[in-house]
């Protein structure tokens, strides 16, 4: 559930994009893999593509589980903002619509954690 301010800040929030040296935050959550309780929450080049985030950042957040090797990447569902949608592999994270503190998350149809077990 949003919080909405009843007043203005009187400050800039420490999360501000402007404090990330040109990176944005970006939360990442990988649907059914409860190993994983929270998304993460990384600093990204608005500049890196999709492509890009999905083949060099994923592995290091999730290659551990072993459901990651496993994921069909033509299958793969993506959500942003509990929405469906279709991000294009080949566009920068800022021409595919992300901005400072997006959430996305990732749904891999048959993969729902170690033995079926959601973790």
């Amino acid at each position: 559930m949003a919080t909405i301010a009843l007043k203005p800040y009187a400050f800039e929030p420490a999360d501000a994009e402007a404090r990330f040296n040109g990176n944005r935050l970006l939360y990442i959550g990988w649907e059914d893999h409860l190993m994983f309780a929270s998304p993460f929450c990384i600093p990204v080049s608005p500049d890196i593509t999709f492509g890009a985030l999905v083949s060099d950042v994923l592995p290091g957040l999730y290659g551990v589980h072993p459901d990651f090797a496993k994921i069909d990447w033509d299958d793969a569902q993506w959500l942003r903002s509990g929405k469906p949608w279709q991000p294009d592999s080949a566009l920068s994270l800022a021409d595919n619509g992300l901005v400072h503190k997006d959430v996305i998350r990732l749904r891999t149809p048959g993969l729902t954690g170690i033995n079926g077990s959601y973790s």
